[in-house]
């Protein structure tokens, strides 16, 4: 090793978690979340930046998006232009935004998810909005700059946005181990309740819902929990339920038909398609027989989804339906998750709102200090100007008198005389007694002849009047917050006047929709399910009519109740329930629904081995045997729950449910291991456990074998195995005690 060389010893887990969460930060900071002061993530405030740069504003021609990506990408976002372009599309798009920030132009997409047409095809540029309320004062050093990426180009760190944006539109972006989710408000409304905090910064968050009501989403819909929405705006944290908006129009013939004119707004995109699949699906497996048809008929001009009904069909009940089977009610995860400070926070509306305000305070002081410091030089500079005209022969003579620049300007701020010819002493006299400010000098120096016409004189101590008024003015602005704060609510008022819409959101506490499920008849049915999972109900009598080729044809045959449910028992140790009712009902040849679509069960993952209804388990034992030899009784009303899915067994790793059969007395059991031994025991000496328990050794089993199959011998019954072609009848082997090797055969 050199002597130049150096080996630094670490330990990994902490040079791990360092990177870890430098990444971590870096994504939060940079990438995914959104400022609280302008509600921008850094993509959208550098697209917006570059936009302003290029110079494409909203009373300009639009440019192609192409332009627009790779000036961004490559002065200051280098992570790929779909990320920049995306960012683009959804500022431009109008049922995304609450106040869209880029005009677009050519196709950005639909509402049903059709995606934008290619960059090189749409054009695009800045919203008058924009421009006015978040891109002005870029000029007066009103936010800092930093560098970009390669330190070739000055970027705002934030940008002086004069409304409270993350509100206004909200804000999605999921970071490293957290989210953000805000939703838009109404414009008008987010601007009163700025107001009203910076009449009364101590307002409480239920004040400050007077004037922000909610949120407005740009899709509409009606929000149905209002009584929960104080305590989602005080946290930041919680789910605003949102439904579509329906109306119920009454058809020719006395029919009526569902029309559905607003959706909530996480139904944007592929929402709707999968709206349309879950009404098919409330159709085809019965929960209704009252929807006829249904069509998409939205177009440019707005939503409209007509879903036909029967004649005779009560409209407020399906719409219930659709509310509750649906995605027509959805709801909104809130997480008001903003960078503050440089760091992650989680705040409620009163103190993004505080942010804000600090923030208008921060830009508006900035701004008019640039201005007065402008104001001031021109006073300066109009000073001397106006001295100048007063003694402009005098002037004359000193330029007429110097050999060059440098001399005249030493005359004019120092009064230095020397080397400078005069036409009389008293010149020099007075020259020397000069003394302009370096910056007077030089405008006096640069000033044209024609400056000395009497209208122009007048025209410099009218501006000159005019700048003294604005350095009152900005003095006055700066000297009092109450003056400031007069000035931002001003500016407020006049983009409220301008671009203030009316709320589309309707909000309200809306009636829990409570189904009624329709009653059905009860009767007795026949389940019958074929080897490869297909299941089906018929009528008793179809099923005696068609006995052998349904016992042939099908593995199970389960005479139930059309009410009930079906346990579906796993060699994994789960049963899943079944409802009868979700099962194709009526002929025998029908093919019937696979039972992965209609319960939990999972045939690539786990395998049938036994059914039975729920109505039938009560009141008796199953016997569950499993590989490694172990058996219990569970009663079988340990089985009568409601969830889907529930552990019937408890299982050691690797292990699996060899056999489960309904208890008898006098039954036999008989076990059968891989490596060829045979033990008959009494199922009476089978102890009952809980469903929980693993149960006793029902087999002592040799190292390396397993049970392999449990016969189950009932009175009466004769059953034979055939062991390397010879017949073996378990009827005739001798009864053993549990928990012994039992006997090999074959």
């Amino acid at each position: 090793m050199s002597e130049t060389e150096q080996i630094i010893r670490t330990e990994y887990s902490e040079l791990m978690q360092k990177s870890y969460i430098d990444y971590a930060m870096s994504v939060i900071i940079a990438r995914a979340l959104p400022d609280v002061r302008d509600g921008l993530k850094p993509v959208q405030r550098r697209t917006l930046y570059d936009m302003y740069e290029l110079g494409i504003r909203y009373d300009k021609p639009y440019r192609k998006c192409a332009r627009i990506v790779g000036d961004t990408m490559g002065k200051y976002h280098p992570h790929g232009d779909s990320s920049i372009y995306e960012a683009l599309v959804v500022m431009a798009q109008e049922f995304k935004k609450g106040m869209p920030l880029v005009d677009g132009h050519g196709n950005f997409g639909s509402i049903e998810g059709d995606g934008a047409a290619a960059m090189r095809y749409t054009e695009a540029r800045l919203k008058k909005i924009t421009q006015e309320a978040y891109l002005s004062d870029l000029d007066k050093d009103v936010v800092d700059f930093g560098p970009n990426f390669d330190e070739t180009e000055k970027e705002p760190l934030v940008l002086p946005v004069k409304v409270p944006n993350i509100l206004i539109n909200g804000a999605e972006g999921i970071a490293v181990g957290m989210a953000t989710s805000i939703p838009p408000h109404n414009f008008g409304e987010v601007l009163e309740g700025v107001k009203a905090y910076m009449k009364n910064p101590e307002i409480n968050t239920e004040q400050m819902m007077e004037y922000i009501k909610g949120p407005d989403f740009p899709t509409g819909g009606i929000v149905v929990n209002k009584d929960e929405l104080l305590q989602i705006y005080s946290t930041g944290v919680g789910k605003i339920k949102i439904r579509g908006k329906a109306e119920i129009e009454k058809q020719k013939g006395g029919k009526e038909q569902i029309v559905i004119t607003e959706i909530p707004y996480p139904m944007i995109g592929a929402g709707i398609g999968k709206f349309l699949n879950d009404v098919y699906h409330l159709v085809e497996t019965k929960k209704t027989t009252d929807i006829v048809d249904i069509s998409n008929q939205s177009s440019k001009e707005g939503i409209r989804i007509v879903i036909e009904l029967k004649r005779g069909a009560n409209a407020e009940q399906i719409l219930g339906l659709l509310y509750k089977k649906t995605r027509l009610e959805d709801t909104f995860g809130v997480n008001m998750l903003a960078v503050a400070d440089g760091k992650p926070e989680t705040m409620g509306i009163v103190p993004l709102i505080r942010h804000h305000v600090n923030f208008q305070y921060e830009l508006a002081t900035r701004k008019y200090r640039t201005l007065l410091a402008k104001e001031l030089e021109k006073k300066e500079v109009q000073e001397g100007l106006i001295k100048a005209c007063d003694v402009i022969d005098l002037i004359i003579e000193i330029l007429r008198g110097s050999k060059n620049i440098k001399q005249a300007k030493a005359c004019l701020t120092e009064g230095m005389t020397e080397s400078i010819s005069f036409k009389s002493e008293e010149s020099k006299k007075l020259a020397s007694k000069l003394r302009f400010s370096e910056r007077q000098a030089t405008a006096i120096l640069e000033m044209r002849l024609y400056k000395l016409i009497g209208l122009e004189i007048e025209a410099l101590l009218k501006e000159h009047n005019a700048t003294l008024k604005n350095i009152e003015k900005y003095e006055g602005i700066l000297g009092s917050r109450k003056t400031m704060a007069k000035v931002i609510v001003k500016e407020l008022d006049t983009f409220q006047k301008e671009y203030a819409v009316s709320r589309k959101t309707v909000i309200e506490n809306g009636k829990e929709i409570v189904l009624e499920e329709p009653k059905i008849e009860e009767m007795d049915v026949v389940f019958l399910m074929d080897r490869f999972g297909y299941a089906k109900t018929v009528d008793l009598a179809v099923y005696e009519r068609n006995k052998e080729a349904a016992d042939n044809e099908n593995r199970y045959r389960i005479l139930c109740k059309n009410t009930d449910k079906i346990g579906l028992f796993t060699d994994k140790g789960q049963m899943h329930l079944l409802k009868i009712s979700d099962l194709p009902y009526g002929k025998f040849r029908d093919k019937g629904q696979p039972i992965d679509n209609l319960s939990n069960y999972n045939s690539n993952e786990e395998t049938l081995i036994f059914a039975a209804p729920i109505e039938q388990m009560r009141g008796k034992k199953l016997i569950f045997a499993v590989k490694s030899g172990m058996i219990k009784l569970v009663d079988g009303a340990e089985f009568d729950v409601s969830k889907r899915t529930t552990a019937a067994t408890k299982l050691a790793d690797g292990d699996d449910v060899v056999r489960i059969e309904f208890y008898e007395e006098e039954m036999n059991l008989v076990f059968r291991s891989k490596k060829g031994m045979f033990l008959r025991i009494l199922a009476d000496v089978i102890p009952e456990k809980k469903k929980g328990a693993i149960g006793v050794r029902g087999m002592r089993l040799a190292a390396g074998d397993e049970l392999e199959e449990v016969y189950f011998l009932r009175q009466g019954e004769t059953v034979t195995v055939s062991l390397k072609g010879k017949d073996l009848e378990l009827n005739r082997l001798r009864i053993g005690n549990r928990d012994t090797k039992g006997v090999r055969h074959g």
